[in-house]
């Protein structure tokens, strides 16, 4: 028991050392074997950055006004122009895009390097295989043969390339094992796929290039990394890595503080639930194991009377009994650290995988593991201490004649746990009603907790009351348990702490699925689906797609939508290639919301004025969005919506288009605004949000107020797109389904998705659907297993120590079963003791977390209808508690039932018949 959680601390102390590299490991498996790794930070100016180059910030801040809006391209020659002269460089050119797989595409990382080069050298490791030699060869990452299903010798054809490539090796990398990746030789992948892609009216390639660069002497300095900076460069260094400056010769910390570009090393709180965690952890395992070591004194308690009565006093008693807890748990310490650092270094591979990286070498910090010894030590001495001072307290004459005698329970034990109760209890509900937070409110029911520990005796003894209704067996069973409460509390205890635990995260799990099917939004109605491509380049797959829903689907009516194409049909919406475009709809002047439209939003208002202005119906936003808010469609999609304005209806029918916003909708017309291109770099024709294009004003019909489209601003007939002179390109379909659909039908569609290689998403509205079951369950079947092991540890305990007792029975004729039910009661009456007392000390926790939540809640609603956001009781937090009953039945009859079955069924029917011992 002690030795058990040694072994994970021990292991998880020696994989999270192993898995910290040392910064020349770090900067190695970025840099290779070169001096630095160069990358263009696209600012247009000079910028200011971390020493690790993981950061950087343009001169001025990126508020300045003269950054670019777009991002500025250097070309190879001017990138070694601005580094120092005589340097070599590596071209390490990265992209992105979809590859044909066994199952389909995947996502992955396109790269183009010289693997043979030596600066690369540290990058990779060649698992097998070879290296690329020549165009139309690649290697892959271990983790994209795995997951594309393909293998070393197979040809893989990235989407929209001319011809397919050969894998003539696998390699990983030892900084991120688990990332698709495939590499080729410079200038054979990216640059033809780009061509390839663009010749078919998709969007290109784009490519992040980086350059390996060797300085030699010292390295790539500091100062050289500034006067890179300078240039708008940003550096990664070996030097820099090994021998980072001090924070004041960092310019980017003169200009922000450094905090911000700090990771947290873990707040106080953290730290405190940490030490909350490993103090109710050394409980758990004292309570589990303080039985063991009052049985085995109990065993021994004529050696020990033999020590009181050749001179030795109670301090020598106690001595030899806290030896005993002291032996163990060095022993525990040794074994459980050996064990641990074993296993860690047998499953390196498989925790290597698991992390995502490799070692950078096995780390031993001598004095953290022989912490995490002397943890066992103090636990297994901790342990031992109550049953030290009940040994000590017997007398010589009862320890020599086996008698237990009459001994008092301890009056002071449980006042300090009603104290503790009550105290944790207050602190608990203070918490939730103040502003210290859950914090508190765990820490009181943490406390709570303890002092429902320390009553266990006493409420032990009270169950004992229940007997005399009891037939012989389990009468027995709780007779004993009353009898010898020290050896029973503390496993009822430790049952009660893993269920008190299980019983709060279950209700506070519960209690948030039920304010979350309460607050759930649909996004359709209900048993409406709708299939959408999740890329424009997809757009001639999409008519398969439609049939494949239909044959596979129990679809009652399907309506076809399309978007809107500006440029080549393949153009993703914010593509920024010139050759791309989009349409958006503009918002007349006066009808857009005031408090957007310049560059200090609210701050330009007064508190009032952005009171009030919130509550304009120009500023009221819209309760759903879709990633296509304009479509063309006709009429079948408001039936398939549920839209049944007939208005809206006719209009359609007449070719004349649908709005929803009436913001955008001014004297029965809308601006479409045709934007060809990205974005000018600083030019705007009003606020920042407006872009420039072409406008087409187009006659719509408004639909009434209150109308729900579904996150949908603009339907578009056909004949609407035809008059404003517009191309569209298909995107998917809405339907409407005769029923539901089953799990088998939504598999057959996926499949069909998966062998057109094709991203899309298929959504049915089946209304909310809760995912605490599954956590539930889990949590169900720790509480269980914990109990039925403390139990059963406590049953094992009770049958060494009552074995006297068994041979009575025995003597006097007790059937043979009755050894095995007797067993079968004794687990289930610690079990059922241990679970009823978690299930009520559990509740605490999760009501005081949950009121806590109530009061967050309330004063965010309070705060928004004081700034204007809601009116007084339009939004009134919904956070109920709600107790999980399911899963409390599990545990209070489910839990107590299979471990007394199981106790039985391992115990013999009978035993060795011997004669008892006197008294």
């Amino acid at each position: 028991m002690i030795a058990l959680p040694i072994v994970g601390v021990s292991a998880a102390d020696l994989t999270l050392r192993s898995a910290e590299l040392s910064p020349d490991q770090a900067v190695s498996r970025v840099v290779g074997a070169s001096d630095a790794r160069v990358s263009t930070s696209h600012a247009g100016k000079p910028v200011y950055q971390v020493p690790d180059g993981s950061i950087y910030v343009p001169v001025g801040g990126h508020d300045s006004p003269d950054v670019p809006s777009q991002p500025r391209e250097e070309t190879p020659e001017q990138v070694a122009a601005a580094l120092p002269p005589g340097i070599r460089l590596l071209k390490d050119s990265a992209g992105y895009g979809k590859v044909r797989t066994k199952h389909g595409l995947l996502e992955c990382d396109l790269r183009e390097i010289d693997l043979h080069d030596p600066l690369a050298k540290g990058l990779f490791t060649l698992d097998r295989g070879r290296l690329p030699e020549r165009a139309g060869e690649v290697v892959a990452t271990n983790a994209f043969l795995k997951n594309s299903g393909l293998f070393v010798g197979s040809r893989v054809t990235p989407r929209g390339a001319a011809s397919a490539y050969k894998i003539v090796g696998a390699y990983e990398l030892p900084n991120d094992l688990q990332r698709d990746q495939i590499t080729a030789p410079p200038g054979s992948l990216i640059a033809p796929l780009d061509k390839a892609l663009k010749a078919s009216g998709g969007t290109g390639v784009h490519p992040d290039d980086s350059y390996l660069v060797k300085v030699g002497g010292d390295g790539f300095t500091w100062n050289m990394v500034q006067a890179a900076n300078a240039k708008s460069l940003v550096v990664v260094s070996r030097a820099v890595a090994n021998h980072p400056p001090a924070d004041a010769d960092v310019p980017l910390y003169r200009q922000e503080p450094k905090e911000q570009f700090q990771r947290s090393a873990g707040s106080a709180t953290e730290m405190a639930i940490l030490a909350t965690i490993v103090g109710l952890a050394m409980l758990e395992i004292c309570l589990l194991a303080g039985p063991a070591f009052a049985v085995g004194a109990r065993r021994s308690r004529r050696q020990l009377g033999l020590v009181g009565a050749n001179g030795g006093d109670r301090r020598h008693i106690r001595s030899i009994v806290l030896s005993g807890g002291l032996v163990i748990g060095a022993a525990a310490a040794v074994s459980g650290t050996a064990i641990g650092i074993t296993l860690t270094i047998a499953l390196q591979p498989v925790l290597e995988e698991q992390l995502g990286n490799r070692f950078g070498g096995l780390d031993f910090r001598p004095l953290e593991l022989a912490g995490i010894a002397v943890l066992a030590v103090v636990t297994g001495l901790l342990s031992a201490i109550v049953p030290a001072v009940t040994a000590s307290r017997q007398t010589v004459l009862a320890s020599l004649t086996g008698r237990r005698g009459v001994r008092r329970s301890n009056r002071v034990l449980p006042v300090i746990g009603l104290v503790a109760v009550a105290g944790g209890a207050g602190i608990a509900l203070y918490g939730s009603a103040s502003d210290m937070g859950s914090t508190v409110v765990a820490g009181g029911s943490a406390l709570a907790e303890l002092g429902v520990v320390a009553l266990t005796p006493v409420l032990v003894g009270l169950f004992g009351r229940l007997g005399r209704w009891l037939p012989l067996s389990p009468r027995l069973a709780l007779r004993d348990a009353v009898r010898n409460r020290g050896r029973t509390a503390p496993a009822v205890a430790a049952v009660l702490a893993a269920v008190a635990g299980t019983v709060a995260v279950a209700t506070y799990q519960h209690s948030s699925d039920i304010q979350s099917r309460h607050e759930y939004v649909a996004d359709l109605p209900h048993g409406t689906g709708l299939l959408l491509t999740s890329e424009n380049g997809a757009y001639k797959e999409v008519p398969a797609l439609r049939e494949s829903l239909t044959k596979q689907l129990p679809v009652v009516q399907r309506a076809d939508v399309d978007r809107l194409v500006v440029g080549m049909p393949g153009c993703e919406t914010y593509s920024r290639d010139p050759a791309c475009g989009r349409a958006e709809i503009i918002t007349p002047k006066d009808q857009r919301c005031p408090l957007y439209e310049t560059h200090e939003g609210s701050d330009a208002f007064s508190d009032a004025e952005a009171r009030r202005l919130r509550q304009d119906w120009r500023c009221k936003d819209l309760m759903r969005g879709t990633p296509y808010a304009t479509v063309v469609a006709d009429e079948k999609l408001l039936s398939v919506l549920a839209v049944t304005d007939p208005g809206s209806v006719s209009a359609l029918k007449q070719g004349r288009a649908v709005a929803f916003d009436k913001r955008q909708v001014k004297d029965g017309k809308l601006t479409l605004r045709i934007i060809s291109g990205p974005d000018g770099d600083d030019t705007f024709a009003g606020p920042a949000t407006e872009p420039v294009g072409v406008d087409k004003t187009i006659p719509v019909h408004l639909a009434p107020e209150g109308t729900e489209a579904w996150g949908l601003e603009l339907i578009l007939p056909p004949e609407a797109v035809q008059a404003a002179g517009l191309t569209t390109a298909p995107i998917g379909s809405y339907f409407a389904l005769d029923g539901t659909a089953s799990s088998e039908q939504r598999q057959r569609v996926a499949g069909d998705i998966d062998r057109m290689g094709v991203e899309a998403s298929l959504r049915i509205e089946a209304g909310y659907q809760g995912d605490d079951s599954l956590v539930l369950l889990a949590l169900t079947v720790f509480a269980g297993l914990v109990t039925i092991g403390a139990a059963g540890i406590a049953t094992g305990l009770s049958q060494a120590d009552a074995e006297a007792d068994l041979k009575t029975l025995a003597a006097v004729g007790a059937p043979p079963r009755v050894r095995r039910t007797l067993s079968g009661f004794q687990c289930g009456v610690v079990a059922l003791m241990g679970v009823v007392l978690g299930s009520a000390a559990g509740i605490l926790p999760a009501v005081g977390l949950r009121l806590t939540q109530r009061r967050e809640l309330e004063a965010l609603a309070q705060r928004a209808v004081d700034e204007g956001y809601s009116l007084a009781g339009e939004s009134v937090p919904f956070v109920p508690i709600a107790v999980p009953w399911e899963t409390l039945a599990q545990l209070l009859v489910a839990v107590p039932l299979g471990a007394a079955l199981l106790a039985a069924l391992v115990t013999r029917s009978s035993g060795a018949l011997a004669r008892r011992a006197a008294g």
